[in-house]
């Protein structure tokens, strides 16, 4: 989770340079906040294609903390009933 959080901040970190680099280029002046913003903007959509691997990674760990997490739901409940723990 941390990498892939990691690698989409450091994605909008890129894109708001390259939009700074670009805009000094043509002699525009962006202030830094519109150019965070248009990349966050920017960087959503991109990162779902980017890290596409990363996501799908995070999306397997997630399930897996969340069935674990219904596993010992359903014994603690077993558990409270008086029934014996699987």
């Amino acid at each position: 989770m941390a990498l892939y959080t990691l690698a989409r901040l450091a994605l909008v970190a890129v894109i708001a340079a390259i939009i700074l680099v670009v805009a000094h280029v043509v002699n525009v002046d962006i202030p830094l906040i519109v150019a965070l913003l248009f990349a966050l903007i920017v960087a959503m959509p991109l990162s779902l294609v980017l890290f596409k691997r990363l996501r799908a990674r995070v999306n397997e760990d997630i399930a897996a903390v969340d069935e674990k997490r219904r596993n010992d739901k359903a014994n603690l409940r077993a558990r409270l009933r008086g029934e014996e723990a699987q």
